[in-house]
């Protein structure tokens, strides 16, 4: 059986030959890493799909995800602005320098120190003038966004000391989102809806959850749920009475 590094090393030939000016693949030859950015985030939520459905899928989704890095490697060597020993050596060196209790000689007692060392060994590379909070991507889901900016500022003390705190600061904004709605002023409606849901956040990560995967898991139950109803009933469900419906989504509820 071929070990580890032996089949990288084709992995690498292949997508060399792929991008090969002169004999490759039309299709690789076009890609950029701007044109790979819809695969890379569908490869991804592939995997994540693998991962809470199929799990004798993640090898083959891990591969694919493999794939994107290995061709945006080679764009990188094609366009002489980086190569894949690049890539290597720098995840190697933040590995090695971000666990300085494996490493090195620091000492640690649980995981809670291992992320606050982490966080600290980012600060002390941080350029002047730039914040804890820049290596958050924008292009996240809006939720985990909110999730990881709680996170970070929790770990410099900026956080609400316990979760009854965080409730309050939820009936809070949605006090003020009532009186927005009734004030019918659309520009503050949207502020204070998007206050809410960023505090209701809060509260989900500071009860020890993540509001992204908890909205997942919601939307699941509901097109099940959903699903249930419609293979429940003789007739489309547009023909139905608010009353039928709802008569079938109290027993989808009850079933599923």
């Amino acid at each position: 059986m071929k070990k580890a590094q032996e089949l990288f090393g084709e992995l690498l030939s292949i997508i060399k030959r792929l991008r090969d000016p002169e004999n490759g693949c039309p299709w690789d030859l076009k890609q950029t890493h701007k044109t790979l950015k819809p695969y890379l985030i569908e490869e991804s939520y592939e995997l994540l799909d693998a991962i809470d459905n199929t799990p004798q899928k993640i090898p083959e989704e891990l591969g694919d995800v493999l794939l994107q890095v290995v061709l945006h490697s080679q764009i990188g060597s094609d366009e002489d602005t980086f190569t894949i020993e690049d890539v290597l050596k720098g995840i190697n060196q933040k590995l090695i320098e971000r666990h300085p209790h494996i490493f090195a000689d620091t000492k640690v007692d649980s995981a809670e120190e291992v992320l606050e060392n982490w966080e600290a060994i980012k600060n002390k590379k941080r350029t002047r003038g730039s914040s804890m909070l820049d290596g958050v991507p924008e292009a996240m889901p809006a939720l985990l966004v909110s999730h990881r900016l709680g996170e970070k500022t929790a770990r410099v003390g900026f956080d609400w000391e316990r979760v009854s705190d965080v409730k309050e600061k939820v009936v809070e904004e949605l006090g003020e989102l009532v009186e927005a709605l009734e004030s019918k002023d659309s520009e503050k409606i949207s502020e204070e809806f998007g206050d809410l849901l960023f505090v209701l956040a809060q509260l989900i990560r500071k009860s020890g959850f993540n509001a992204e995967e908890l909205l997942k898991a919601a939307n699941k139950k509901f097109i099940n749920r959903f699903k249930h109803m419609e293979q429940n009933t003789e007739k489309p469900l547009e023909k139905l009475t608010a009353e039928e419906l709802e008569a079938l989504w109290q027993e989808a509820k009850s079933t599923c």
